[in-house]
């Protein structure tokens, strides 16, 4: 593939976060064609080629140039240790690397796993963690099916991502320890020209507005005129709400954005303040 001077972004061809930065492009505007087996894609409406590849080759592609961004799992870059950038975590693709045990087992902690053996597919981030507990373990390595370890007396234990918890169920394992807190996160090169420097600003502002859209709540409802200012500490929006009077004397229009973790509370003690006719519309962007 020749380059065109176009922004090259990779993203994972299949697996937990391609879904995700799909869709994520896509709420960023960008207009693109995709689907099963395809490896390269051209944005039709920016400067911006994207590549389809295996989670692990992202980082070493986009440390070694071959692409200019990149949309990959913390874990993976945790434990590959590659020379880039971490511009942006995209708060999707949320797990836990965690350290779980046999359910039948006495261990409690991971200081009770010094001495025992603990299959991984993330050696060097387990390696780094059991030195920071100063526990002594085997690391045994494994490239899938972790979970199984313990139950063939592969390992005592198992350091694995988790992010439901029912394949750990299945295999009837209890999590004792969280080695880390997992995301995608968007990474780029360490040196880049200046053209390609300010489409990355460009996409960095879409992405951070789609991120804080999902934070809110719009909200539009009325109430009675002299209870604004109680509203008003309920609401504060962004700077402030948006108040319109109504044609009925004595009743006014609110507008307003509200955070989403704690929309029913504010809402509960809105209708206390006399606010009725309440209504919600998700926020697609928000840019600040």
């Amino acid at each position: 593939m020749k380059p065109n001077g176009a922004l090259r972004i990779a993203i994972q061809k299949s697996g937990r976060l391609s879904e995700g930065s799909l869709g994520l492009l896509r709420q960023m505007g960008l207009q693109f064609e995709s689907y099963q087996d395809r490896l390269f894609a051209q944005c039709r409406n920016m400067p911006l080629d994207l590549l389809f590849l295996r989670d692990d080759d992202i980082p070493e592609y986009v440390q070694d140039s071959v692409a200019d961004l990149g949309i990959v799992g913390s874990n993976v870059l945790d434990e590959c240790g590659m020379d880039v950038e971490r511009l942006l975590p995209l708060d999707f693709g949320f797990c836990s690397l965690s350290i779980a045990v046999p359910e039948q087992e006495p261990y409690k902690s991971v200081k009770d796993l010094d001495g025992k053996r603990i299959a991984t597919s993330y050696p060097e981030t387990l390696k780094r963690f059991l030195k920071v507990k100063e526990v002594s373990a085997e690391i045994v390595l494994l490239k899938g099916c972790v979970e199984i370890a313990p139950a063939l007396q592969v390992a005592d234990a198992i350091c694995d991502l988790v992010a439901t918890g029912s394949t750990l169920r299945t295999n009837r394992l209890n999590v004792i320890e969280t080695v880390s807190k997992c995301q995608a996160i968007l990474i780029g090169k360490k040196k880049t020209t200046e053209n390609k420097k300010s489409l990355i600003e460009k996409l960095l502002l879409r992405a951070r507005g789609v991120q804080e859209a999902r934070k809110y709540k719009y909200i539009m409802f009325n109430a009675p005129s002299k209870a604004l200012e109680p509203i008003k500490k309920l609401i504060p929006g962004c700077k402030s709400p948006t108040v319109l009077s109504l044609a009925e004397p004595g009743f006014i229009a609110i507008h307003s954005m509200v955070l989403e973790e704690s929309f029913w509370e504010v809402v509960e003690k809105i209708r206390e303040c006399g606010g009725t006719d309440i209504l919600v519309s998700p926020v697609e962007k928000f840019i600040r």
